[in-house]
């Protein structure tokens, strides 16, 4: 049985991953990709972890740390997509080149970069409407602990990275030569 092109979409909050995963799918969707979103795989609030918020010292759900990532279940649904024969598998989130035993199996390894002002615009959008969120609730969690978690967690993964995606203006050419090369790998692969 041959082992499916896995690709691996990190970047930070907001960066445009899951865009790009859906777009990709789309594009791709003849190949039937599997996408798992690492969002799907957080713990529950009762073992999720927590961290105080170094300037002003409110505790959080830590939920921009490795910690905070059920991967062992992540694991374990990746290789039942590898035991299936899947052709196509998209790992997208956070944490898709932190984890070494993930990184490994990863065939190519994108990273969507975009600048923190606009993610912090692009989240604070999202999670008023989608999750009914306040403004100041927002920024306040941005401003005490996802900036601080970015540096530490995700930005160091960008030079793990096969390729640097523009998050904040996309670029059509790019996004089509990678679906192509992505297309050929895949057909490689199955042949």
């Amino acid at each position: 049985m041959r082992k499916p092109y896995i690709i691996g979409i990190s970047g930070g909050t907001a960066s445009g991953k899951s865009t790009f995963a859906a777009w990709l799918e789309t594009q791709l969707s003849d190949l039937h990709p599997q996408v798992f979103h690492m969002d799907s795989y957080f713990k529950p609030d009762s073992t999720r972890p927590k961290a105080q918020a170094h300037v002003t010292g409110i505790e959080y759900y830590d939920d921009n740390c490795p910690e905070t990532i059920d991967h062992p279940q992540l694991k374990e649904d990746l290789a039942q997509a590898v035991a299936q024969g899947q052709a196509l598998v998209l790992v997208e989130g956070l944490f898709a080149l932190w984890y070494d035993w993930l990184y490994e199996q990863l065939d190519l390894k994108l990273f969507i970069d975009c600048q923190a002002d606009e993610r912090i615009v692009r989240r604070l959008k999202r999670n008023m409407t989608q999750r009914g969120l306040g403004f100041d609730e927002i920024a306040q969690v941005y401003l005490d602990m996802v900036r601080y978690r970015h540096q530490q967690y995700i930005e160091p993964t960008k030079w793990r990275a096969d390729l640097i995606l523009n998050g904040s203006s996309p670029s059509d050419l790019a996004n089509q030569v990678l679906a192509r090369h992505i297309r050929h790998a895949v057909q490689r692969n199955l042949s």
